[in-house]
């Protein structure tokens, strides 16, 4: 079963994110309620090591895991690594209130065949109990959560060929959400009884993940990302990619450059979070959504929070993880500086060495 280890606290977990254009390491510690940042790195991936989320070469991905590895702790060997992508189903679902786990696990894998859309030879299931069932308090609310077996083996295989022992395999969007303890304070003050999307645009995948009241009730993943934006900008300047990606970030483009790419993308992501907006309205049945935190390489355009609120009328930000941390002193400022951002999923999963939940 998927994390069926992992009943227990794990105390000192490195949060890997795994994208198709980099690797990203996250090292949290926690005393009396308060994190410490000890440590974070980010590495680029070869390309075609990765596609649309999913491993093509466990090797390639071992190798600059491993050399995130050497930039953590020794006495640091486990870490937390996510699924994500049309692989994977999560549903929550209702039991009976009175069934044990050893009970529960017994009757999902009995009705598993008819929830899950894969033959269940293929599939890693995992589970945990939520709340009662307000409508019916004689059932309570699962969390069912199923991936491709190869998907869950393929990152597993990655950590322990670049040097860690996987502990967690955890569901991407349930790590970006989880993030929501580190970013209160940047939220109005009434954020913990609103409706938050947590919106992280990768390189070709955007994970859009609600919360309210601290709970996940809304996961989706859209194929769309900054890689697109990347290439419009090598197709009209003659760029490579790699130059391409820093330009985007430091602004260091033709002038002409807002009209013919910088505009075009922003219509194409204001359109993708529109209908993921209103897609989860229609799944909901809420009437609004009040505040929204953005994540990912492509959060770090230049203004891209404020098209939302212009354009949306949503209050939107950019996450920093870190804006109440203690951070350790052996770190690069400068380097993270540029990159919080960009770490939000591997926060979240770095995260799961203080959580004794599945999910």
């Amino acid at each position: 079963m998927l994390g069926q280890l992992f009943k227990k606290p794990i105390s000192w977990m490195v949060g890997i994110d795994i994208g198709s254009h980099s690797v990203k390491a996250v090292l949290l510690s926690k005393k009396n309620e308060l994190y410490r940042l000890e440590s974070f790195a980010i590495e680029p991936m070869p390309k075609g090591a990765m596609v649309e989320r999913s491993i093509q070469d466990i090797e390639s991905v071992g190798r600059v895991i491993n050399k995130i590895r050497k930039k953590m702790p020794r006495s640091v060997t486990h870490a937390a690594v996510a699924v994500s992508g049309q692989t994977v189903i999560t549903k929550v679902i209702f039991m009976d209130v009175s069934l044990s786990d050893s009970e529960l696990e017994s009757q999902i894998e009995i009705e598993a065949d008819s929830l899950i859309p894969y033959p269940l030879d293929e599939v890693s299931l995992d589970f945990e109990k939520l709340d009662i069932n307000e409508a019916d308090p004689s059932k309570v609310n699962v969390l069912l959560s199923a991936a491709r077996t190869e998907s869950v083996e393929a990152r597993a295989g990655a950590l322990d060929a670049g040097g860690f022992e996987p502990k967690v395999v955890d569901v991407e969007s349930y790590a970006l959400s989880r993030t929501i303890s580190l970013c209160k304070n940047t939220l109005p003050e009434d954020a913990e009884e609103k409706i938050i999307a947590f919106i992280d645009v990768g390189a070709s995948t955007t994970l859009f993940s609600v919360v309210q009241k601290g709970k996940t009730i809304y996961t989706r993943d859209q194929v769309f990302g900054g890689e697109q934006y990347t290439k419009t900008i090598v197709s009209y300047y003659n760029k490579s990619f790699d130059e391409a990606e820093q330009a985007k970030i430091t602004g260091d483009l033709p002038p002409n450059y807002t009209f013919e790419v910088l505009a075009p993308f922003q219509t194409t992501f204001l359109q993708q979070v529109r209908r993921a907006v209103q897609m989860f309205l229609t799944t909901s049945g809420n009437e609004q959504l009040d505040y929204i935190v953005l994540s990912g390489g492509t959060s770090l355009i230049q203004g891209i929070d404020r098209l939302l609120i212009d354009e949306l009328g949503i209050h939107s930000i950019i996450i920093d993880p870190f804006s109440e941390m203690e951070l350790s002193p052996e770190l690069d400022r400068e380097l993270l500086d540029k990159h919080r951002a960009q770490l939000a999923v591997a926060s979240g999963l770095a995260l799961r060495s203080f959580s004794a939940c599945h999910i």
